[in-house]
């Protein structure tokens, strides 16, 4: 019973290659590379951590190749629906403010302050969108005909039809960002003024609520923001300290291969993904050799599953 039991934690500390096989030097080399993966993977984590305001949005805004849409999917509200549509805009607004005021317990007088808030942020939004009204509909048009591009498959097996619909889509980005930047800021400023309506007492029993943005995607960068950075740290230690490395190291690879492909081919030069890919392939190798069993925490969690299997497992 235990044997199967057991199963899952042999398959996450891995259970293959033996040292002797190896060899001495393969060994080390090994270990000095998940050490060195891993001391990446944790060093970008706390950067994107401290750095507060990272998104994966530019890289994904600007993926490029066979998965191009999929990945411009990803970016929370690419083509500015959300961000465009008042009424929906206004309702979201609308019943944050609700909700922040049952979550802090508003008297009178502050539910008065929080809709005069709702207020302020709707008027602005509507005249943010008055004075872009040309760039807006420019912008709505240029979707438009990109969309009908990405149905004409021969436009899209056409090279150089191709890179021009790349160009004019990086064009329409580039003159809409403006537009969304200032709709962004009415929506931090919204939340941030809503939550300083509370006084210091509210805010000592209770924390900041936030303001979740409606999504048209189970995943995209208003989530994938938030938990990369914890991602890359967690892979990040379990790697160097060599705990369920497998797992880890098959997450990580998972992770780069998905950078690779949004930017294929790959461009050369520093800003090539071809470094991504070469860093998937040694992720593949550390899973593949269970590289957490040298000098890592896996060789004692192998150790208990060789105890309780036997030996069955002493010949694994």
């Amino acid at each position: 019973m235990a044997k199967y039991l057991l199963s899952p934690l042999r398959l996450a500390v891995g259970w293959g290659i033996s040292p002797r096989l190896l060899g001495t030097i393969a060994v080390v080399m090994l270990t000095l590379l998940r050490l060195t993966i891993g001391w990446h993977f944790i060093s970008e984590g706390i950067d994107k951590y401290q750095a507060g305001n990272w998104s994966a949005k530019p890289f994904f805004a600007n993926a490029r190749g066979p998965f191009a849409g999929h990945f411009r999917q990803m970016v929370w509200d690419y083509d500015g629906t959300m961000r465009l549509d008042v009424d929906q805009t206004n309702l979201t607004w609308a019943y944050y403010r609700d909700q922040i005021s049952e979550h802090y317990g508003f008297d009178d007088k502050q539910k008065i302050e929080a809709h005069n808030n709702y207020s302020i942020a709707a008027k602005q939004l509507a005249m943010v969108l008055e004075l872009n009204a040309n760039e807006i509909q420019e912008f709505q048009l240029g979707l438009g005909r990109i969309e009908e591009l990405d149905g004409d498959a021969v436009a899209s097996g056409v090279s150089s039809l191709s890179g021009q619909r790349e160009s004019v889509r990086k064009e329409l980005s580039q003159k809409i960002e403006p537009v969304f930047s200032q709709i962004d800021a009415i929506w931090e400023n919204y939340e941030t003024a809503q939550n300083k309506v509370a006084t210091a007492e509210q805010q000592a029993r209770h924390l900041a609520y936030p303001l979740v943005r409606p999504r048209l995607q189970m995943m995209d960068t208003s989530v994938i923001d938030s938990i990369v950075p914890y991602f890359d740290m967690l892979v990040g230690w379990c790697l160097l300290l060599g705990l369920f490395t497998p797992v880890a190291a098959l997450a990580a690879a998972g992770f780069l291969g998905s950078v690779f492909l949004s930017q294929y081919p790959p461009l050369t030069g520093p800003t090539s993904s071809n470094y991504q890919l070469i860093e998937c392939m040694a992720c593949l190798v550390l899973a593949a050799t269970g590289a957490g069993r040298f000098a890592g925490l896996d060789f004692f969690l192998h150790l208990i599953i060789r105890k309780f299997n036997g030996d069955d497992a002493a010949t694994a």
